[in-house]
């Protein structure tokens, strides 16, 4: 038996014998009844095998909410309400469009006085067929944490009907927490059978007169009670795509990636606070600034990489990659034949502040992240970091195997003593390590053709059978999971590492946040599909971010062969456009001064330096805590190489904001490349200037289109058009 609110067992009571129905609508496999009670207006919902859920759509406490006038539109109904708190207006529309229905409920309310909100109640009450909510049963699936998204994915398993994936536009409410100074930071949750969102409570009075959003939610229905973990995944992405491409999204524009990746080139190499001097080599510090902390080998390859990626588009030389790579060979241990994290001639700088700062203890993935790294420049042909990569493989394989494929957090390298056992407790460790040790693995067995690598993936990537939502413990390494599980599939045809793949892309994007916080600091940067960098972060951060943007480039490269979910092609793609227009923000120099930490937590923040932020945080919240982060500085060098694909010979570049596939440029005839994604979404492509003089003549065409697409001139000569995703593209040249 459920314990219920007084809420519940007050509305529980009124539906029980309230036979009139303002609407109704039915849309396989669910039946939705509009009703009035004395406080609310409930949409009543039958779903497959008895089961029944509620949805307050509009509330009024107190006992006189009336209907004043009722406006049919298609597929739903529209409601004018009164009550003694003022006037609300009542949105309703089931969208039929594709094969699982989703429900849509917006209401706005206009205060007859200047009011306060103490309280709110839920707005899904499971209520069973004798409207019994404390007789009904479900399981919790996922739901929003902090400032993430405002979601709940869930099943009724008594009586077993279906699952549903609830989600409040969160934008939407913005003015609400602006006039009221309250955050949406953990507003939808709550205990079967009472869930949903529930307005925070005000700091601040509501104006009178003025119209404000007090509810914007989309359901996404399926018949499928999903029991396995693979299952439940799949349907996860598959609902939340189904809601993405009816939630109302900002727009975003074109921000010139060249001009901004100089600026930061310029500050990373030139900025004093971004490096250190150790035993005649220079390395980059973690934070600019920062000279208490030793160097480690993750900040300089973390770095090194996207320069690396920038090179090799630009061909363009650059010392500062020689004097990096130099410095890389006094972080491996003889004694223990391995990498280090902490360099080892400066490891006594550590004063054991926190518990990884201690020499010899290792973070767990931190030995795993280099090894990738140093693993790419192996087979790109660097000698050196083939050296480093092979002699540290037999300790990353001795400590996998000492910990059976299940990491803690820190350990100490020499003793393997464990030094914190687990993330939080009852958590477990990081439980997306051996993903990436697996990724590792199977970068080994393509540099030395060696099966017994092969092996070891494989083991490895089993142990994450199981963990479901759980297996997110940092967002870069789950996303390096992912891939490493596709290419698994790819080699092995086991379908259960094509699974395990889509478990850690759902554990991604459980990790997003699908709205822009418009209130207090907020307003100043866009912030709507960022990614968080743990699964307990409280902001989101630009190294973890700029990392799974590369690797979902690399996903979908990897999957071009791959029949994989249309959902998951949408939802990496949208990510990498948002993400694209967004990350600029990062950067101190967009940002207005007085929404900086002036205390920050390591080194220092110079608002002038085009060296990105880690942190931004939630609207009410000063961005920047931590630190300005010197190891982020790829965010720049992994977006230029992969939105700008250079024209022999031509004053222009093309750039998308969607990635791309198959670009193949015949000089003095056409260009050709395939846009990835899904075509219900459109993105940007433009032809951007390179040289003062004007793009010579050409058409665009769209394979299957026979008339060729118009341009929108923009700024600079630029021009730009609106491409449907999945789109194979042309542009022929006039000689």
């Amino acid at each position: 038996m459920n314990a219920l609110s007084p809420w519940a067992i007050s509305s529980s009571t009124e539906l029980a014998g309230n036979t009139s129905v303002i609407f109704e609508l039915k849309a396989d496999p669910v039946t939705f009844k509009v009703n009035l009670t004395s406080d609310s207006i409930w949409i009543q919902t039958e779903l497959p095998a008895g089961g029944r859920v509620a949805f307050r759509a509009a509330y009024s406490p107190g006992t006189n909410l009336e209907i004043v006038k009722t406006t049919p539109q298609a597929e739903g109904i529209i409601l004018s309400l009164a009550s003694a708190i003022g006037k609300q207006n009542l949105s309703i529309v089931i969208d039929q469009t594709e094969s699982s229905p989703v429900l849509r409920y917006t209401s706005s309310l206009i205060p007859a006085k200047e009011m306060l909100i103490p309280n709110w109640p839920k707005d899904i009450l499971f209520n069973g067929q004798k409207d019994n909510p404390e007789q009904t049963d479900g399981k919790i699936h996922a739901g929003q944490f902090g400032t993430r998204t405002g979601f709940l994915y869930l099943s009724q398993t008594r009586p077993k009907s279906a699952t549903l994936l609830y989600l409040q536009n969160l934008t939407a409410l913005c003015d609400y927490c602006d006039r009221t100074e309250t955050s949406l930071g953990d507003t939808v949750g709550g205990e079967w059978p009472e869930l949903g969102f529930s307005l925070p409570p005000s700091k601040k009075p509501l104006p009178a007169g003025e119209e404000v959003i007090l509810s914007d939610a989309f359901i996404a229905f399926s018949e499928e009670v999903p029991e396995k973990e693979s299952d439940l995944m799949r349907l996860y992405l598959d609902l939340l795509a189904r809601i993405y491409l009816l939630l109302p999204k900002p727009e975003t524009a074109y921000k010139h990636w060249p001009d901004i990746l100089d600026k930061g080139l310029k500050d990373l190499i030139d900025s004093p606070g971004c490096w250190s001097q150790v035993t005649g080599h220079k390395y980059f510090n973690a934070y600019v600034s920062d000279y208490e902390t030793p160097p480690e080998i993750m900040v300089q390859l973390a770095v090194l990489l996207p320069l690396i990626d920038y090179i090799e588009w630009s061909k363009k030389e650059m010392e500062v990659t020689k004097t990096i790579k130099e410095g890389l060979p006094a972080f491996f241990d003889k004694k223990l034949g391995t990498i280090m994290r902490w360099l080892p001639a400066a490891e006594d700088k550590l004063k054991g502040e926190e518990e990884q700062k201690v020499p010899k203890v290792m973070d767990s993935w931190y030995l795993h992240h280099p090894l990738l790294n140093l693993s790419r420049l192996a087979l790109k042909g660097d000698k050196m970091a083939k050296q480093l990569f092979l002699d540290s493989l037999e300790f990353a394989i001795k400590v996998a195997h000492h910990f059976k494929y299940q990491w803690p957090v820190f350990y100490k390298m020499d003793t393997m003593e464990v030094i914190k056992a687990e993330t939080a407790e009852g958590k477990g460790g990081e439980k997306d390590v051996a993903g990436i040790f697996a990724h590792v693995m199977l970068q080994a067995w393509e540099l030395t053709k060696e099966h017994r690598y092969l092996n070891e993936a494989e083991r490895a990537a089993k142990t994450l059978q199981g963990y479901g939502f759980e297996i997110f413990y940092q967002a870069n390494n789950t996303a390096f999971s992912s891939g490493a599980l596709l290419r698994l599939y790819k080699i092995t045809k086991n379908k259960l590492y094509l699974e395990l793949s889509y478990m850690c892309l759902a554990g991604i994007f459980r990790n997003v946040q699908l709205w822009d916080c418009n209130y207090g600091y907020g307003k100043n940067f866009p912030k709507f599909f960022s990614l968080y960098p743990l699964n307990d972060a409280p902001y989101t951060a630009v190294y973890e971010e700029q990392e799974v943007f590369s690797a979902f480039h690399d996903y979908l490269k990897h999957a071009e062969d791959v029949d994989i979910l249309p959902s998951v092609k949408l939802l990496i793609a949208e990510y990498i456009r948002y993400l694209v227009d967004r990350s600029v923000y990062y950067y101190p120099s967009m940002l207005p001064t007085d929404m900086l930490e002036e205390k920050v937590k390591m080194g220092e923040v110079d608002p002038k330096l085009w060296i990105a932020l880690e942190d931004l945080q939630d609207g009410w919240l000063k961005s920047g805590t931590v630190g300005q982060e010197v190891y982020g500085a790829g965010n720049a060098f992994g977006i230029l190489p992969r939105h700008y694909l250079q024209i022999p010979a031509e004053p222009f570049m093309v750039y998308t904001d969607y990635p791309t596939s198959g670009f193949n440029a015949k000089k003095g005839k056409q260009i050709s490349f395939t846009i990835l994604g899904d075509p219900r979404i459109s993105c940007r492509m433009m032809l951007v200037k390179t040289k003062k003089k004007k793009i010579p003549g050409f058409k665009v065409l769209i394979k299957g289109h026979k008339v060729p697409l118009k341009a929108r001139p923009v700024s600079n000569g630029n021009l730009e058009y609106t491409i449907p995703g999945n789109s194979d593209i042309t542009i022929q040249l006039h000689s």
